[in-house]
């Protein structure tokens, strides 16, 4: 189609050429008239069959144009038959088997899931922290990791992710999502990723993880945090003994700010409001920075029996482990 195309050029080029030859010699009385006619119409039939060419060569070019997007479509059809991974890892989940009907995904509607891969060369854990420790927790911070499946082991991890939504603790919907309000207690997802995880790891199993968000020294003093209590400055100031209380009288704003401290025995029978700083609070002990030395004996008991004891008040040591209520009973 090309080479004939271009020779109709090439005869329309070389009758146009004779043709205005013999057009300035006709004028100038050199040729006869049947001559040029001659000429004229050889250049007339040349020019159609070059249009009637050049009508042939753009048609061949839509053509050649429609079966290349014909293979295109071919090639990416082919191309989708098969699938490359875009990592190394296991199939952890294959919902449909050989000879089953998928369907393709659409604008509001996901497609079948043909399988699940995962690289199991870095597992993480996702736990739930309170929202009233995630303050502290920080990127980068060391855990502990335990798991169901696998008593009686820890696995060292880091915090690799921090959630920045709470999640309401009995439906687990995150609070953008809701537009009721709620008092119910919330949790930040926090996401652990275990340092040198064993072969026989698999994801989903149940686990628990414990954040190191702060360490102390070694010779810190540290006491139980149940024997931290607060009591108002109005309480602790001294008053004399012959003193009437007035019902009337209204305690100042510097006096209802509470301090905290812990109850000091002082000479074996007085307990004593002694303010204290601490620092780390951790499961069951918090660090004292100042206030206490570590001879001194404090005062330790539920919530209600501190938070009603009078400073000065006479106690009796009692350092036997408490009773369980069953034994009580």
């Amino acid at each position: 189609m090309e080479a004939g195309y271009k020779r109709a050029l090439s005869d329309a080029d070389r009758t146009k050429s004779e043709y205005q030859r013999a057009k300035g010699l006709f004028e100038s009385g050199l040729i006869p008239q049947s001559e040029f006619d001659a000429k004229k119409t050889a250049y007339e039939g040349a020019a159609a069959a070059l249009a009637q060419a050049q009508a042939q060569h753009d048609s061949a070019n839509v053509r050649i144009t429609q079966q290349q997007a014909t293979l295109r479509r071919a090639s990416d059809v082919l191309s989708k038959t098969t699938y490359v991974a875009p990592f190394d890892g296991v199939v952890t989940n294959l919902p449909v088997r050989e000879g089953e009907t998928v369907v393709i995904g659409i604008q509001n509607s996901p497609g079948s899931t043909l399988m699940t891969i995962a690289d199991l060369s870095v597992i993480t854990a996702e736990v739930k922290v309170d929202e009233t420790d995630i303050v502290n927790v920080k990127i980068g911070q060391n855990a502990d990791v335990t798991i169901d499946a696998m008593p009686g082991q820890t696995f060292k991890g880091h915090v690799s992710e921090i959630g920045d939504n709470a999640m309401v603790r009995s439906t687990g919907v995150a609070t953008t999502q809701t537009t009721a309000g709620s008092q119910e207690a919330k949790d930040f997802k926090v996401v652990v990723t275990v340092d040198n995880p064993p072969p026989n790891l698999r994801p989903g199993l149940s686990t628990t993880a414990k954040i190191t968000t702060a360490t102390t020294a070694a010779d810190t003093l540290t006491i139980p945090i149940q024997a931290v209590t607060v009591r108002q400055k109005g309480d602790l100031k001294e008053k004399p003994k012959d003193a009437k209380p007035d019902p009337m009288a209204k305690p100042s704003p510097e006096d209802k700010e509470e301090v905290q401290g812990v109850f000091v025995v002082r000479g074996g029978k007085t307990a004593e409001f002694v303010p204290v700083k601490t620092g780390v609070t951790g499961t069951t002990d918090i660090e004292v920075k100042n206030g206490l030395t570590a001879n001194d004996e404090i005062v330790t008991g539920s919530y209600k029996v501190l938070r009603t004891l009078k400073p000065g008040a006479n106690v009796k040591i009692n350092n036997e482990a408490p009773k369980k209520e069953e034994e009580e009973s």
